[in-house]
Formats: structure tokens, C-alpha cells, sequence
């Protein structure tokens, strides 16, 4: 049976019993008006009326008044933010303490061997220079042939001395070979000297990587638009050369074996290994930018069916080397153990000042900071108040001469001699086996289908020769960072010098000003 619905009591009442309470509560509120009179209590709230203008050290005044204000402001916030902290840690116990008493005894005992498990298990920290080096040497020990990838710009400074004597050295009878990537930013009289210089020692080819590989899904996504893509294609930073030279030399030489051909890409950060491996497998499986030390650890690339490439993080440099070679091949400023403008002004110390200026069409400059200060005005890279932001302008900077950017270049040495851990009888060991006339041809065709800067476009650099790498943890905690601070301190002594000597006072002032610069400017 439907139990019937309860009616509310109503709230009306008679006309003379609302007027009578109307009537009480205008007395009420009488009675305690009278009563705060006599007591001199108001309640209006006298405007503050601050500190008049004729007050002395009004300004200091205001100022502390804010700064009191500020302060009780923030007081309260802490203790906002310490009683919500304290709220969230209380709901969790509560949580916690909950979900462990409905939990059954067995659930317990198998989340804590989990726990337990992935205590143990986490890895090691992956931008360490221990982990760098331990997977460079996995790459190493993996290979039978090792690639090493050199920047055109600059082949002697991205060679590693080190790594060179350690592939000779190790088991299984390694071959070695120099890839010379960044052709395409070097004047061609430059290349092919450097071609003659490098061939004396190993066999070397010529390549130049593509900037502009895509991933499989968005290659598939745009292979419908067929006019896009052939546009695409034919652009500079898209275009790949040396890839079916490299590609023919080690399948011809996998064939010469029974088990597939393991190939590993070695070298300084950011002369284009990651490029090129994605370059030969056609698709973007490395990933690969401007920035220095994206590859962490070894990862491997099938390409053919018999060859296989073994990507590597780059070689760590040695804090020994000169604070040039430092500024190009080291991830100290990545890591914040130097800075942006001290690489820069580095940099700058080795160029020719005149093709920095046509190069970055800036007006002469006095030191490295004025040039930054002029080209991040050139660039308008500009803070608040159209102040010039010199850190942004030395990324810039730095950015276009570590990535495939800035055309600049280093002569080749005219006397050549064998390094101490070469001899004729290892070059020749190390060439036995390629076929070295189809190598030339290809190479002759690479050089064919670039088209290379002019030789007054590229800036003239000068090279620091061979840069030391660190490839056993031994030799990590062996090295003293305090090497090769005197050298750079001497430049920065040599950087700015001011001529004492001045006839009279009217050329002391003009000359004040002007900076004798040091001989590597000349």
C-alpha cells in the first residue's frame, strides 16, 4: 500500500503577529544603535588617507608600507600552502590505510617484490659519461666495420686519435673507414684535398645526409600528393648523395662473407651519424637534430639483408683539448659547464673578422660581445624594453656552426705524415678488401651532383688538429678538468689589449676606445 505523502507545516501567520515582530526587531536594532552611541563605537570605517605629500621620505615610507604588505601577504600563503599539504598527506594516510585493509595478505606481499625488483633494476643514469662511453665501446666491440663520420668542415678536429688506435687494436680483424658527411657546405678544391690527404691512411667517402627524413606514418599520409612531394624531393636539405656509393661498398664486401655485416657509425657529436644512418635506411629511424647528444645508446638499423648499422652516441671529448676544439666537440655547454658567450667568443678568436662581418652583414665590432649584441639586433632577438638577448643570439650562433648550417672551412695539411699508431703495412691491411676503383667512381659522382659554395662565400677557420676522446671510465676519473685553463686563459689575456703608449691626451681618448685584436684575427 503507497504510504501517503506527509504536508509540510505552513509558514503563514496572521497580519498583526508579522507587524508585532516588525515591530520588536525596529526597537531592537534602536536599543543597540543608542548603546554603541554612547559607547562611541562606529561603525564606518575611516578612510586611510595615506602619507601626504608635504610628509618628508614619503617615497620611503610608501616603500616599506608595501614591503610589510608584501610580506603578511606571503605569510599567509605559506600557511595556506602548509595547511593544504597538510590536508592532501592526511587524506592520503587515510587512503592509504584504507585500501591496506581491504588488500588480501598475498596482494601485499607481491606489490613489495615488485617494488623491490624495480629498485634493482633501474638502470643507470643515460647522460653520464660512464654510460656514454661503456655504449660506444659496445658499438666497437659489435662491429667488423667501423664507420667514422667526419664534418667536411673540419675533418682533422672531429678525428679521434683515441678511438682510431682502439678499433686497430681490438679482436676480429676491424676495418675502418672515414666518411666525410657535410660535403655540401665546404668549397669543392677544399674537398677534394682533403680526399687526397685522408685516402693515404683509410678509405674514404663522400657523403652528404639528408636533413628532411620523415617518419613511415607521415611519408605514407603525404605520398598521395604527388606534386608536394616531388617539390619536397628536390630540395637541397632533402636531397642524399654518396648513399649508393656507401650502400654498393659494404654489400660487396658482406658478400665476401657467410654471416651478415655488422656496421657501426662512430664519431663526434653532431657530425651526422644519426643523418646518415636514417639517410641509408630511407626513413627516420634514428632520431637526429641540432642539438648535440640526442643518441644516448647504441641502436641497431637493418639496411639490407646481410648489413646491419649500429648508431652510437657521440665520443666524449677530453677536457685537455684546446677550448676551440672544446666550443665544436664537447657537450659542455648542453650539460651547463660552460657557458654560451664563452664558446662563442672562442670561436670567433679563430676566424677572420672580415667574413664574420659579410658572413652575418654586421658592422665591425670591438669583442664578442658586441658582435652578438649587433646580430641579435640583426636577428631581432629582443627582450622586454627592445633590450638586445645576447643568450639567444650565442644559441644562434653556435647552433649553425655545430648543425649543417654555416659554410666555413680548414685547409688541408700540404706535408702529410702517418700518425704514431699507423704504419704502411696497417694501411695497407685496412684497404685490402674494398674495391677501390668503384669507390673513386662514386665518389667522382657525388661530387658531380652537389653544388658547392663559393670559396669566398665560406669563412676560413682554423683547425686545433686532432681532438682527444675519452672512451674507458678510467680514463673519465683520471682526467683533470683544470687542463687547458691556461691556454685559455692566455686567450682571453690575448683578447683585449689597450695601447699605453699614446703620444698625447686627444689620441688617449680616441684610442681608448680601439682594441688591438690578437694575431688569430689577422
Amino acid at each position: 500500500m503507497k504510504r501517503p505523502k506527509l504536508r509540510k507545516a505552513s509558514k503563514r501567520i496572521s497580519c498583526s503577529k508579522r507587524y508585532k515582530i516588525q515591530k520588536k526587531v525596529r526597537e531592537h536594532n534602536r536599543k543597540l544603535r543608542k548603546e554603541t552611541k554612547k559607547k562611541g563605537v562606529s561603525k564606518r570605517v575611516k578612510k586611510d588617507l595615506g602619507v601626504p605629500n608635504s610628509a618628508p621620505f614619503k617615497e620611503e615610507v610608501l616603500r616599506e608600507a608595501e614591503q610589510r604588505r608584501l610580506k603578511i601577504e606571503e605569510e599567509k600563503e605559506k600557511k595556506r600552502q602548509a595547511q593544504r599539504e597538510e590536508r592532501a598527506q592526511k587524506r592520503k594516510k587515510d587512503k592509504d590505510a584504507a585500501s591496506k585493509e581491504t588488500e588480501p595478505k598475498a596482494k601485499k606481499a607481491r606489490q613489495d617484490e615488485n617494488e623491490k625488483h624495480l629498485k634493482k633494476a633501474s638502470g643507470p643514469d643515460k647522460s653520464s659519461k660512464q654510460f656514454l662511453c661503456s655504449e660506444l665501446n659496445k658499438v666497437i666491440d659489435a662491429s667488423d666495420v667501423v664507420l667514422e663520420v667526419l664534418d667536411a668542415r673540419d675533418p682533422l678536429g672531429c678525428r679521434c686519435p683515441q678511438l682510431e688506435e682502439a678499433v686497430l687494436q681490438s679482436k676480429g680483424n676491424k676495418k675502418l673507414i672515414l666518411v666525410l658527411n657535410k660535403i655540401d657546405l665546404v668549397p669543392k678544391e677544399n674537398v677534394e684535398s682533403w680526399i687526397q690527404c685522408l685516402q693515404k691512411e683509410f678509405p674514404v667517402v663522400l657523403f652528404k645526409a639528408s636533413t628532411q627524413i620523415q617518419d613511415k606514418t607521415v611519408k605514407a599520409k603525404k605520398s598521395r600528393i604527388v606534386a608536394s612531394n616531388d617539390v619536397l624531393d628536390k630540395s637541397r636539405a632533402a636531397a642524399c648523395f654518396g648513399n649508393s656509393c656507401l650502400t654498393e661498398l659494404l654489400s660487396s664486401y658482406a658478400a665476401q662473407g657467410e654471416a651478415s655485416l655488422r656496421v657501426g657509425v662512430v664519431g663526434f657529436p653532431n657530425v651526422g651519424k644519426s643523418s646518415l644512418v636514417n639517410s641509408m635506411k630511407g626513413i627516420l629511424a634514428c632520431n637526429a637534430g641540432v642539438k648535440r647528444g640526442i643518441t644516448k645508446s647504441m641502436q641497431d638499423v637493418h639496411i639490407l639483408k646481410n648489413v646491419k648499422l649500429l648508431d652510437s652516441p657521440g665520443v666524449v671529448a677530453s677536457p685537455s683539448n684546446p677550448p676551440a676544439s672544446m666550443a665544436l666537440r664537447s657537450l659542455q655547454v648542453e650539460e651547463g659547464q660552460e657557458g654560451v658567450l664563452e664558446a662563442v667568443r672562442t670561436l670567433l678568436k679563430q676566424c677572420d673578422k672580415t667574413q664574420i662581418m659579410l658572413q652575418y652583414n654586421v658592422p665591425d665590432y670591438r669583442n664578442s660581445l658586441e658582435f652578438l649584441t649587433l646580430f641579435a639586433k640583426k636577428r631581432s632577438y629582443l627582450q622586454k624594453g627592445g633590450v638586445p638577448n645576447t643568450e639567444q643570439a650565442a644559441t644562434a650562433f653556435l647552433a649553425d656552426w655545430t648543425g649543417a648550417k654555416m659554410s666555413y672551412h680548414c685547409k688541408a695539411a700540404e706535408n702529410h705524415s702517418l700518425p704514431a699508431y699507423l704504419s704502411d703495412t696497417v694501411v695497407a691491411e685496412m684497404q685490402n678488401g674494398w674495391d677501390l676503383t668503384k669507390l673513386k667512381t662514386g665518389n667522382m659522382e657525388t661530387l658531380k651532383g652537389i653544388k658547392f659554395p663559393n670559396q669566398a662565400s665560406s669563412i676560413g677557420f682554423t683547425s686545433k688538429g686532432p681532438t682527444a676522446g675519452l672512451l674507458t671510465v678510467s680514463d673519465i676519473s683520471e682526467v683533470n678538468p683544470g687542463v687547458g685553463s691556461t691556454e685559455e686563459g692566455a686567450e682571453k689575456n690575448d683578447e683585449v689589449t689597450i695601447d699605453v703608449n699614446l703620444p698625447d691626451k686627444t689620441s688617449a681618448t680616441n684610442n681608448a676606445n680601439s682594441l688591438v685584436f690578437s694575431p688569430a684575427w689577422k
